[in-house]
C-alpha cells in the first residue's frame, strides 16, 4: 500500500479483495503474507528504502526467502507519483515485482512502467464480473531481460566504485608528472640561454676593462 495515497472507500474495499483473492491463489506455491489496509506488518528492504508491498512472496523454509513481490493497484492509483513511490523501488529489489492492474488501466500502467524504467517482471489485469474476478497475464519478462534490467538499476557497491576510481586516479596523476616533466625540461630551455647570455655579457665587460687599463 502506498503511503501517499489515500483511495475512495469503495476502491479500497476492491483492492483489499482483490490481495486476499491473490493470496488464496498464490499459497499453492509460495508462503504468502499480506500488507492490507493499515496492517502493515511485512516490510521489504531496497537499499535504503523500507517498503510495505501489498503481497510479499517467501520460500516454506526456514530462510523465509523472498522471491517475489505483488503490488495491486485501482484506478486511482495508477499513476506517476505511485510509480515512483512503489513501483521504481520494487522493481530494483532481486526478488521479481508482479504489478496488477485494472484491465481498463493497463495502457496507462504500461507508458508508466516504460517512462519510469520499472523493471516489472509480470504485468497483470483484473476485471470482475458480478462476484467473479479473472486474472490475466498482459506481458511477463524473460530471465534475460530481468537479469538486464536489474544490472541497470544496481547501484555500484563500494567496490566496485573503488575499482572504478583507480585506474582514473593513476591516469590523473601520470598526467600530473608527464607535465611536470614537461614544464621542468622547458624551464632548462630556457635557462641555458639566458646564461650563455650572461657568461658572453660577463666577457665583453672583462674585455673592455682591459682595453682601458
Amino acid at each position: 500500500m502506498s503511503p501517499i495515497l489515500v483511495r475512495p472507500v469503495r476502491e479500497q474495499l476492491e483492492h483489499d479483495r482483490v490481495i486476499r483473492l491473490l493470496q488464496a491463489r498464490l499459497k499453492r506455491r509460495h508462503e504468502v503474507a499480506t500488507n492490507v489496509g493499515g496492517d502493515q506488518t511485512v516490510p521489504v528492504k531496497i537499499g535504503a528504502v523500507q517498503i510495505y508491498p501489498d503481497l510479499v512472496l517467501t520460500t516454506g523454509d526456514r530462510s523465509r526467502k523472498v522471491v517475489g513481490t505483488v503490488e495491486v493497484e485501482t484506478a486511482e492509483s495508477v499513476n506517476p507519483l505511485e510509480a515512483m513511490a512503489q513501483w521504481a523501488h520494487l522493481g530494483r529489489a532481486k526478488a521479481p515485482f508482479h504489478l496488477y492492474v485494472p484491465a481498463h488501466c493497463v495502457e496507462v500502467a504500461r507508458r508508466l512502467v516504460a517512462e519510469k524504467q520499472v523493471n516489472v517482471a509480470e504485468l497483470w489485469s483484473y476485471h470482475t464480473i458480478g462476484d467473479q474476478t479473472r486474472f490475466t497475464l498482459v506481458h511477463k519478462a524473460t530471465p534475460e531481460e530481468i537479469k538486464e534490467a536489474q544490472k541497470k538499476a544496481a547501484p555500484a557497491g563500494p567496490e566496485k566504485a573503488e575499482k572504478s576510481e583507480k585506474p582514473a586516479a593513476a591516469k590523473a596523476a601520470k598526467a600530473r608528472k608527464t607535465a611536470a616533466r614537461k614544464t621542468a625540461a622547458a624551464a632548462k630551455k630556457t635557462a641555458r640561454p639566458s646564461t650563455r647570455t650572461a657568461k658572453a655579457g660577463a666577457k665583453k665587460t672583462a674585455k673592455a676593462q682591459k682595453r682601458k687599463k
